[in-house]
């Protein structure tokens, strides 16, 4: 599948590293030394080469899709801790990281490649047993992977964790599935298919409902539908881990002596591909942060977006309505902080409002408020006490698919439909809570046309008060110089809304509307 994450030449064959083999002295039962000859091949299944414990590596991608498969959580939450509880290095966490975000990417393919190659329905397989397919069919298909390594350690692995039992079965599965390559297995799959939603959702690794959307996103915001080949493979690459120091209270310094780079999109950024950024002593004390730059571009973009009504006395107050879990908030305060304004964060969830307070904490706590409660009473119990408000609302997550990879296959349709009243809802609270003169700034971490750009209009129609503003403009105001061309016309607006995408910009696809109150 196009996209897919390739990696080095495993080494996992023998122990942690080394091959096995190769001349190794022996002695027999008299004692007497015998060497094995280093050209005597050997088959995966003797029982002299069948390994009892499980690789470090694989065994941590394992208990991560097991976690996500079996406890619905998040793989980007999972595998830091098992990585640090497995004590593993650098190359070994990269290597895990790999296999597991692969396999859960590219899960949809490989469940169909391994419906072929088992005697029974896969949800009649034990769920743990799916999973180390899954994990096998990715370094077999997806990895360079030796093929007999591959089937070597996931069938250690499921010896080491399952039972004998289930390594039989999946010794034999994972030979049917070598005994093709991903594009002959593609090739398979969709011999006879003349549906090119179909085609691409079996090529690319993405449900059918989810390249449809994807297609209706791209001409809903002004693009060609034929990108969706290099959306999809976008959506399939793994993305760069991406820094900002928050403005006037951390430096990139120390990133940057690390072997970060600067970022060319958001000031304050930088980009790695690779190594824990938990080393980093501004991670860890707060002023340094983890955010993608689409996210930080549309924050940012709502700082420039210009007020035009008079500073109230004390400064201009911000307001947060949906906080959690305090990546936008914490960007925000540092703004407010210098620019002498003050930032309500609120959340709904005690759990997600004591991250953002964690998040919160580099900044003076003079900036910052949190509130606990349903943000769409803000609105109502706050009219017009704000200047500006983001409202970064709850979606289906479809523009952030590459750095969640089991949220494609989580998703289902109905959730769009479920998640829109909640969407307009927030909106109308944002625009009930800001001031004449005051801007909101609508979020999604979604391009998804009935999360975006149909809750605008909505929300527009029922207000002769609202103006959309170039929200283009606000975004490229926010980024390096250097347009991003983000920016697209409503039918009958006169201004425009935004809408970012990995494919073209190398962020997860954020969606902006600055909407200006009168």
């Amino acid at each position: 599948m196009s996209g897919q994450q390739g990696g080095r030449p495993d080494r996992r064959q023998g122990g942690s590293h080394g091959g096995q083999g190769g001349g190794v002295r022996r002695r027999d039962a008299a004692g007497r030394e015998r060497n094995r000859a280093p050209q005597r091949n050997r088959t995966v299944a003797a029982p002299s080469q069948r390994h009892r414990s499980a690789d470090p590596a694989r065994l941590v991608a394992f208990e991560v899709l097991r976690a996500v498969s079996g406890e619905d959580a998040y793989a980007n939450l999972v595998m830091p801790a098992r990585i640090r509880h497995h004590r593993l290095d650098r190359r070994d966490a990269g290597f895990a990281t790999e296999l597991a975000y692969g396999a859960l990417r590219a899960q949809g393919t490989y469940d169909a490649i391994l419906s072929r190659c088992v005697d029974r329905p896969l949800d009649k397989l034990d769920p743990a047993v799916l999973d180390a397919l899954r994990l096998g069919a990715h370094q077999l298909l997806g990895m360079r992977v030796p093929a007999h390594a591959a089937l070597d350690q996931t069938v250690s692995l499921a010896r080491a964790v399952i039972g004998a039992g289930p390594a039989s079965l999946i010794n034999a599965v994972l030979r049917k599935v070598s005994a093709r390559d991903l594009g002959a297995w593609t090739a398979e799959l969709t011999a006879g298919q003349t549906d090119a939603v179909r085609i691409a959702a079996l090529e690319h690794a993405h449900p059918e409902w989810v390249v449809r959307a994807l297609r209706q996103a791209l001409v809903a915001h002004g693009r060609d539908v034929a990108e969706i080949t290099d959306l999809l493979e976008a959506d399939n690459t793994a993305p760069v881990v991406n820094l900002v120091a928050l403005p006037g209270l951390g430096t990139l310094d120390e990133a940057l002596d690390a072997g970060f780079t600067l970022g060319s999109l958001g000031p304050g950024s930088a980009l790695s591909s690779g190594g824990d950024v938990g080393r980093l002593a501004t991670v860890r004390d707060g002023t340094v942060r983890v955010q993608d730059v689409g996210s930080q571009l549309v924050a940012r973009a709502l700082v420039e977006a210009p007020v035009l009504s008079a500073t109230p006395a004390g400064g201009e107050r911000w307001l947060d309505l949906c906080a959690g879990p305090g990546g936008k908030a914490a960007l925000l305060a540092a703004l407010a902080n210098r620019a002498g304004a003050t930032v309500l964060a609120n959340e709904p969830a005690e759990h997600r409002a004591r991250l953002v307070r964690q998040a919160l904490a580099a900044v003076p706590e003079r900036v910052w408020t949190v509130r606990v409660g349903d943000g769409r009473d803000v609105g109502a119990e706050q009219p017009g006490a704000f200047d500006r408000v983001l409202v970064d609302v709850p979606c289906t997550g479809l523009g952030a698919l590459r750095r969640r990879p089991e949220s494609r296959w989580r998703r289902k349709p109905s959730d769009v439909a479920e998640l829109g009243p909640l969407q307009r809802d927030l909106l109308e609270s944002a625009v009930r809570a800001v001031r004449p003169g005051g801007v909101v700034a609508y979020v999604t971490c979604s391009p998804h046309p009935a999360e975006t750009v149909a809750v605008v209009e909505d929300v527009l129609r029922k207000h002769a008060d609202l103006e959309l503003l170039d929200s283009g403009a606000a975004l490229d105001a926010a980024s390096l110089p250097g347009r991003l061309e983000a920016g697209h016309a409503l039918p009958g607006r006169s201004g425009t809304t935004a809408q970012l995408w990995p494919h073209v910009h190398q962020t997860d696809a954020m969606f902006l509307a600055v909407i200006r109150k009168h």
